[in-house]
């Protein structure tokens, strides 16, 4: 049987190729419709609404072969045969994520090429791979948060066999699995959805489009059921809800609790751990709170905060947002208190935002990361870290990311260093659409300052092309060396359980200027229990007294020597002094 939710229609058609259009049957005052036919795995078929003779795509379509304005096809989650029957899942506590562009992972952009590269994410130590939104959207390449059908996986990445056989190729390498998803906005082209139903709030918006209907139970269905199908059907390990600030729910149960709860009880049911990561910019601990306390009851949330706060120790960068970070405390607080925005005044909103996180709050419910896709591919020109920092400071920020008390999360190619930048990218086929959004992008970081000749064109395909990595240089150089300092600091994750302790209470911070004369290059000196970071990224070398007891476990520069007690660090070196063992 084929159903559809189409309570705006008037009349509903099943079309397919070749074939009568057959009437489909109205099933009560909800809107739903539907026709007693068994289709065919990959069977195309659409829905003629009304009296119009055009088909539309079934909006829970499992794939698109012709993209989002063709047919759909029947696609059959049953038929793969799994080969991770004995995969029992894995906790986030203790994890390291690494997110993935499958466009831009590989040469070839596809699930199966990205299967080739897993056994260097094994090697890395990565324990979570993120893939950033494979939903089907409009053109060929993109981000993927204009995706317009979410349960169709981007036919140009493998559609959904593909991403089946990269699920199961993941867990045999015994990594999970957690897929970006967006629930906040539909992309700008082939967004049939309000022809249908009342998927869309009418002049209500966001800074992505139109807000989805929350208020209406079936969209909220549409919602959970597209969360469940990802965990059950392509047995994901977990999700990263993307800008859930933008999810307006004033409803009694929030939306998020509602994904959380259902979330639970598919956990029960599988017998494996299943993650929810949100996207947010509020510094709400209610996200991760549990239930029973008021909160939502997801698993972890990101920190822009830890973010920002490296992002400026590292760069001297204080513009908009980071503004705030230059304070000497940032850093700091940041790592010893999860949020520095914590009910303080921000700046860059002109208010006061956030709110403490409580102590009882394990610190690896907070995503940390020191690049991520948005704070690099948001930048006029995709510039990461290793275009503007030398070897030297990109090993400081390589210990910083792996040591915080948070759960780590690398960009790919972040790693060795890479030297190709990640821009924002688009392929609308629209002329008007994509002129629209190239000179929107390319007006916005002009009124910036920015030349124009410095700021990627997304709807150049060199832009695309310029974004995929270059693994022959992995293995060269320093990528090779800073390479090789990840690999090691994911062990000593592995080996020392200071690095993985969830609680707040054996968090300890300090900082200080080495230079009057230049306060933005300072020193830090943080502490996970038994276990020092100290970091020096003053323009002299830096004293830091160490207890007699404590040695050198991991070091970015063989300079750093211990002397009568005390431990020096040169310019731009970090170390990680503990007891042995």
């Amino acid at each position: 049987m084929i159903t559809v939710w189409a309570p705006r229609a008037t009349r509903v058609r099943l079309r397919r190729p070749a074939q009568d259009d057959i009437e489909m049957t109205p099933q009560g005052a909800e809107g739903w419709w539907t026709a007693e036919v068994d289709p065919a795995a990959g069977e195309e078929y659409g829905f003629v609404l009304g009296e119009s003779e055009t088909p539309r795509p079934d909006p829970r379509s499992r794939r698109q072969p012709h993209g989002v304005h063709g047919l759909s096809a029947w696609d059959d989650p049953g038929a793969h045969e799994w080969t991770d029957g004995g995969w029992t899942g894995r906790q986030l506590a203790g994890g390291v994520v690494y997110e993935m562009h499958i466009g831009t992972f590989t040469p070839a952009g596809t699930l199966d090429a990205a299967i080739e590269r897993i056994p260097h994410l094994v090697d890395l130590g990565v324990t979570h791979v993120e893939l950033l939104p494979v939903n089907a959207f409009n053109g060929v390449w993109n981000w993927g948060y204009d995706g317009v059908l979410w349960f169709a996986v981007h036919e140009e990445y493998g559609g959904p066999g593909a991403y089946r056989r990269f699920v199961d190729a993941a867990h045999a390498a015994d990594l999970a699995v957690i897929q970006d998803v967006v629930y906040n906005h539909l992309g700008p082209s082939g967004n049939y959805l309000p022809e249908f139903g009342p998927y869309l709030r009418s002049g209500e918006g966001n800074p992505w489009g139109d807000s989805i209907d929350l208020d209406e139970p079936e969209v909220r269905r549409y919602i959970i059921d597209n969360a469940l199908m990802w965990m059950r059907d392509f047995h994901v390990d977990g999700l990263r809800l993307d800008a859930v600030h933008a999810l307006h729910d004033d409803g009694p149960v929030h939306i998020l609790q509602e994904m959380a709860e259902a979330t639970d009880a598919l956990s029960a049911q599988l017998g494996r751990p299943l993650t929810l990561i949100a996207e947010s910019d509020m510094n709400d601990p209610r996200l991760i709170l549990p239930r029973e306390a008021g909160g939502y009851g997801l698993t972890a949330q990101w920190s822009d905060d830890w973010h920002h706060a490296v992002h400026v120790a590292a760069t001297g960068e204080t513009v908009g947002y980071y503004a705030d970070f230059a304070d000497a405390d940032a850093l700091p607080k940041t790592w010893a208190r999860g949020f520095f925005h914590d009910g303080t005044y921000s700046s860059f909103r002109g208010r006061t935002h956030g709110h403490p996180l409580p102590a009882p709050v394990p610190t690896w419910r907070l995503v940390t990361f020191a690049q991520d896709h948005d704070q690099i591919g948001n930048r006029a020109a995709g510039d990461r870290l290793s275009h503007s920092l030398s070897f030297d400071r990109l090993a400081v920020v390589a210990v910083l990311t792996m040591t915080a008390p948070g759960t780590p999360m690398l960009f790919m190619g972040e790693e060795w260093g890479a030297s190709t930048p990640w821009a924002f990218f688009t392929s609308h086929p629209e002329p008007e659409l994509a002129e629209a959004t190239a000179r929107g992008r390319i007006g916005e970081f002009a009124r910036m300052g920015w030349d124009r000749d410095q700021i990627a064109d997304p709807q150049d395909p060199r832009t695309f092309i310029g974004s995929k990595l270059d693994w022959d240089e992995a293995g060269v150089g320093e990528h090779a060396r800073l390479q090789e300092l990840y690999r090691r600091l994911a062990r000593l994750r592995r080996e020392r359980p200071e690095l993985t302790d969830p609680g707040q209470d054996r968090l300890t911070a300090s900082s200080g200027p080495a230079d009057a004369d230049a306060p933005q290059r300072r020193w830090y000196r943080l502490g996970r229990g038994a276990l020092e970071v100290l970091v020096n990224l003053t323009a002299q070398p830096t004293g830091f007294a160490v207890d007699p007891g404590q040695v050198v476990l991991l070091g970015t520069d063989a300079a750093i020597v211990a002397s009568g007690g005390e431990l020096v660090l040169p310019p731009d070196t970090a170390a990680v002094v503990g007891p042995p063992g």
